[in-house]
């Protein structure tokens, strides 16, 4: 399971997870019902064939987590982007506009 990171900032919430070694198209990153899940699938198989001998390595590995999202986020604005091995996802709250002041006229 890959370390995760999350920061709470006052306009977002950042998500990073380290994830070395793989590549941006072995994430899936899905929201449903208030749930962020962030998985990621490796598949890979190299074969070498050297004078007398050859060797085949496989390497598989598979991770999902899951995150209950609060209700003050934005799910249609949710960022992703992947490099130097991190994958950081940037979770949008809701912007509160502050009270207005208003004055009422009396009749």
């Amino acid at each position: 399971m890959p370390a995760v990171n999350v920061k709470d900032n006052e306009k977002n919430y950042e998500i990073e997870v380290a994830a070395p070694g793989m590549k941006k198209e072995d994430f899936s990153i899905t929201v449903d019902s208030r749930i962020l899940t962030i998985s990621a699938e490796v598949k890979e198989e190299k074969e070498v064939k050297e004078d007398k001998y050859s060797r085949r390595e496989f390497v598989f590995g598979s991770f999902s987590r899951s995150f209950t999202l609060p209700e003050n986020v934005e799910e249609n604005n949710i960022q992703a982007n992947y490099e130097n091995g991190i994958l950081k996802v940037v979770v949008p709250k809701v912007q509160e506009k502050s009270p207005q002041k208003k004055t009422i006229a009396l009749s």
